[in-house]
Order: structure tokens, then sequence, then C-alpha cells
């Protein structure tokens, strides 16, 4: 195995529950969505808004305690404001998007709305992976470090063909 490919590894399932979870939130963002503007009054980005609101909430817990739930968890104030501050960056560009498709271009249909509203939570969710993952929920420094190790040994494995066993110290205990 390649130096590289416990990363790779480790990033794809990142992905993966990054995925899920926001997969959970887009199926609450359309719910919610698509409710207000069937049954409310509410202008269209307006309804929208509160539905990509109320999944940022959803995706929040998800994140926090799915996602990333091994993450550093020592700062939560400043965690939970720069994920509020992302988010809103990436709500503007959902909405914004939407705004465009509606006012710009008379696009209003059910079907339209939606169609740029998969356009605007994809662009979204780029931004937010990258923004949650580099700034909000930060990799703790000695997990780092162990997976680098553990990268090295695989390495050092496959070149030298001796298997190198590693004895991992024992996860704490809690104590209820």
């Amino acid at each position: 195995m390649g130096r590289g490919s416990s990363g790779l590894r480790r990033l794809a399932h990142e992905i993966a529950k990054f995925g899920a979870v926001g997969a959970l939130g887009t199926v609450v963002n359309f719910g919610v969505s698509n409710l207000l503007w069937h049954l409310t009054s509410l202008q269209a980005v307006r309804a929208n808004v509160i539905a990509t609101v109320v999944a940022i909430g959803v995706n929040y817990l998800g994140f926090r305690y799915f996602t990333y739930r091994d993450r550093d968890k020592s700062a939560r104030t400043k965690e939970l404001s720069l994920f509020l501050a992302f988010s809103a960056v990436g709500l503007v560009i959902e909405n914004g998007i939407l705004f465009a498709a509606i006012y710009g271009f008379g696009w209003d249909s059910s079907l339209e709305r939606n169609i740029f509203k998969v356009v605007g939570i994809g662009l979204g969710t780029l931004f937010r992976f990258w923004s949650y993952r580099t700034w909000v929920f930060k990799t703790l420094p000695a997990r780092d470090a162990v997976a680098d190790a553990e990268s090295f040994l695989e390495t050092a494995e496959a070149k030298t063909g001796v298997e190198v066993e590693v004895q991992r110290p024992k996860a704490k205990q809690r104590v209820s």
C-alpha cells in the first residue's frame, strides 16, 4: 500500500459520513421547503430560507455527534459560531441561486424551483464540506500523528514484507 492510502481511506470514510448526514439534511430541506411552498403563502425564497435553517440544525447535530464525533470538542461555542457562520454562507449560495432562477429568469414552477434548489444545495455542500472540515470540526493533532505513523508502518511492511505489530493503548473507560 502506498503512503497516502491510509489518508485517502480516512477521507473517503469522512466523505461518506458527511454525505449520510447531508442526505438527511437534504431530505429535511426539500420536505420543509415543499411543504411551505404548497401549504403557505410565503414567497418561495423566504420559505426556502426557513427550510435551510431547519436543515442546518439537523445537520449540526449529525455532524457533531456522528461525522465528526471524534474531533476536538474543547471549544463548542467557537465551533457552533463558526458552523453557523459557514452555514450562513452556504444558505446564501443555495438561496442566491434560487433567487436568481425565480426573479432573474422567471423560472418559478414547482419543478424549476426544485431543480435550482438541487443546484444550490450542491454548490453550497461543496463549500460547507471544505469549511466544516477545515475550520469548524478540526482534527485533533494526535490523531493525525497516529494516522501518519500507521501509514508509515504500512509502507514499511509493503517494502520489506515484514509484518509490524502495533499495540494500541486501550481507550479510556468512562465511569458512570
